[in-house]
């Protein structure tokens, strides 16, 4: 029987080696053929009695598979909402039948009665592994290429084709719990030492390796379904689950603060699953799965750090009708930490960098800036010695401009000052080529204005990185109303070159990202003026589901760069453009030096290590304290979150950011925005337009201005639009 993304071949020992390859695909993925071929292999493989044992393996170099294709995600969405239309108990069914596929699936090759290995080549994540965790053997390549991962819970899902069950029958039941929740990918190394896997094989000798298991009498038949199995971390109802249980119940709850149902439900798969046995538990995990995929949580995150996450990273905002480029030599201007940084990252991907600055010393203390992180990666053993010395000489650190000759574009990254600006950019363009794009990493000059720097402002742009660069995955392109076509995809090529995630945004102050963040701030300053307590505003925004309080991320941004954006912005824009109260705020503690963690004190204060920064005392005699026990925390959690998701709302509404998918998935990425909410525009459409305007104009009331919805929402309100509909036809195209 020949199949279409399977090859089957059996040996003169009867040992049947199944080859995964989906053919046009870089990676294979799940889909419903692939899974009913999967079926029809396990019914060829068991009728005859030629074959001894399975090998299943991958024929795409370096990847077993990435898990779920996702086409199959998306229509297990709509199914849901069409079931939904006619009733939810219907729409529970249709779902719980559809998620038990695979399950069920995997259950039939373990109980098969023939012994099935995987041999893994690659990284296999999520239902690749759970599939690997179904056969009776799994051996895995000696590569550290190769990864292990369960990572659905980062997207509002969880394993749920056997995992929670598998899982911690295999290994200890903290580190399944470990392993689940976060997401962590494990080495092969690891893998082994846990007991997820048998065996470590070198590359070249899996697939023997694989056949030998067999061969020696594997039996085809699984641990939990023999007599006498025991738990590898001990019964729930013993001394060692009750050291287990409560701690990790509280450390969710302390990680997650219940915003993620996935998470909570898989301590609740686990925890059921292992008082009854193996198939009752895989039933309880089936409809545990089949809730969290009716959640708005799992909807929007699936779609937002998964669907939309691949589309962008895969160039979908590229403008059609480009050459790909392929970089042959980078430079970037600007030696200091930021500029450091992005040659990192450069030079990172394989591409020669030349690093200039002012003079020698300047260029060269970029590099040693760029040899620190080298030696970091080589004490975390993830690059050698002799890989560190190929790493720098690759990066060219010089003052002269003729170096630049070649470079295929140019990365500005000087100081925030228009006219150094300038002069390092008519300086770079008098030897670079016709060809080359010129892009400017400002964080707050319009990039129209640079651009009239430029002899060629068609091919000028703005790439806005943050810092610390090579930890932040996001980068900001920014048009200006001269950027060309050529320019941008040039800009796009870099970014995904760089291993990072591109968003396209139209010039205007603060861009998206700084627009959005300077509310989240803002607001804390208003709360403080209001006299809450500076740790419930803290606390309040990591219960919304921030990964930094506004207080904390003030201080690491600078307290004195808030003083200087908000005095620009009055001079620019008028005394009404800021709350003089904020200039206050921020004025008396720079009086007072507290100009943030450079400084060692700024809303919180830094000691030495090892103790930990706390909250400024000082902040409560700044302002009259409410009693804490009168302050609803209910209430500064939406305040947080409408603030930045109006925000986004506004710069949509003025074609800033034109496509919701970068609105979302750049506020995940950039600044940590609540990401079981799917990302801003995903929070207001998670509760409909409706809703939130309504919320808006309560927040509005009572708390100022700046929780005024702008018309767009209300006529999306008024029509019952979400924004994903709304801008539909900017989906896929160039702003």
């Amino acid at each position: 029987m020949s199949y279409k993304n399977f090859s089957v071949e059996t040996d003169a020992d009867g040992i049947a080696l199944v080859t995964w390859d989906m053919p046009g695909k870089s990676m294979n993925v799940f889909t419903q053929e692939v899974m009913d071929e999967i079926d029809a292999i396990v019914d060829s493989t068991v009728a005859d009695a030629a074959v001894k044992g399975v090998v299943f393996t991958s024929g795409k170099k370096g990847s077993f598979s990435g898990g779920a294709d996702l086409t199959m995600i998306n229509s297990m969405f709509e199914l849901i909402a069409d079931a939904k239309v006619k009733s939810p108990e219907a729409a529970a069914k249709v779902v719980f039948d559809r998620v038990g596929r695979m399950t069920w699936l995997y259950r039939k090759i373990e109980t098969c009665g023939k012994p099935w290995v995987s041999a893994i080549n690659g990284v296999c994540m999520g239902g690749a592994l759970e599939l690997s965790l179904a056969c009776h053997g799994r051996v895995v390549a000696d590569d550290d290429k190769v990864k292990l991962a369960l990572p659905e819970v980062k997207v509002g899902i969880f394993p749920g084709a056997g995992g929670t069950q598998r899982v911690p029958r295999l290994i200890n039941t903290q580190d399944a719990l470990q392993m689940m929740t976060t997401g962590q990918n494990l080495s092969p190394k690891r893998a082994k030492a846990l007991g997820l896997v048998h065996e470590v094989a070198e590359p070249a000798r899996l697939i023997d390796a694989a056949k030998t298991m067999i061969k020696g009498g594997l039996k085809p038949v699984q641990p939990w379904d023999e007599k006498g199995y025991k738990l590898p971390g001990g019964p729930v109802y013993s001394a060692a689950g009750a050291n287990l249980w409560p701690p990790a119940i509280a450390i969710l709850r302390r990680e997650t603060f219940g915003n993620y149902p996935a998470a909570t439900a898989i301590l609740k798969c686990v925890y059921e699953g292992l008082l009854v046995p193996f198939e009752t538990g895989l039933r309880i995990e089936q409809r545990y799965f089949t809730e969290v995929l009716q959640t708005t949580e799992a909807r929007m995150m699936v779609r937002s750090l998964f669907v939309s996450l691949q589309e962008l990273n895969k160039g979908a905002r590229r403008p059609a009708g480009q050459a790909e480029s392929k970089f042959s030599k980078i430079g970037v201007l600007g030696a200091g930490f930021m500029g450091a940084g992005i040659a990192y990252v450069t030079a990172a991907a394989g591409i020669p960098v030349v690093l200039l600055d002012r003079d020698q010393e300047a260029a060269d203390k970029g590099k040693a800036t760029i040899a620190g992180l080298c030696d970091d990666e080589v004490k975390k053993g993830r690059m050698t010695a002799a890989g560190k010395e190929d790493f720098l000489a690759r990066v060219t650190a010089t003052p002269d401009y003729a170096a630049l000759a070649g470079c295929d574009m140019v990365v500005e990254a000087v100081f925030e000052d228009s006219a150094v600006k300038k002069g390092v950019t008519e300086k770079a363009e008098a030897v670079l080529g016709a060809d080359s794009v010129f892009a400017s990493n400002t964080s707050t000059i319009p990039i129209s204005s640079l651009a009239k720097n430029s002899v060629r402002p068609d091919r000028f742009i703005g790439i806005h990185f943050f810092s610390p660069v090579q930890k932040m995955m996001l980068v900001e392109i920014i048009l200006g109303k001269e950027t060309g076509d050529a320019a941008l995809a040039r800009a796009i090529d870099y970014v995904r070159a760089i291993k990072k995630t591109p968003i396209v945004v139209n010039d205007t102050r603060g861009f998206y990202v700084n627009r959005c963040v300077l509310q989240y701030m803002s607001e804390a300053y208003n709360m403080l003026i209001e006299g809450v307590p500076a740790a419930m505003i803290e606390n309040a925004a990591k219960m919304a589901g921030m990964p930094v309080g506004p207080l904390a991320l003030n201080d690491e941004t600078a307290v004195d760069l808030s003083q200087k954006i908000m005095k620009q912005t009055v001079k620019d824009l008028g005394p009404a453009a800021i709350d003089p109260r904020h200039i206050d705020l921020v004025d008396r503690l720079v009086e007072k030096g507290r100009l943030g963690r450079k400084a060692g004190k700024g809303f919180y204060d830094y000691p030495e290590k090892p103790a930990k920064k706390h909250l400024w005392p000082g902040l409560k005699d700044m302002y009259p304290q409410q009693d804490p026990d009168t302050v609803n925390v209910e209430t500064l959690k939406r305040r947080f979150l409408a603030t930045i998701a109006l925000e986004a709302a506004r710069v949509m509404e003025e074609g800033i950011v034109t496509d919701p998918r970068e609105a979302d998935v750049g506020s995940i990425l950039a600044f940590g925005f609540a990401p079981y909410t799917g990302g801003t525009l995903s929070y207001i459409d998670g509760m409909g337009a409706k809703a939130f305007v309504a919320m808006a104009a309560n927040l509005e009331k009572a708390y100022g201005a700046q929780f005024k919805a702008p018309k767009l929402l209300h006529d999306m309100a008024a029509r019952g639009e979400t924004f994903y509909q709304r801008f539909g036809a900017q989906v896929g195209k160039a702003a």
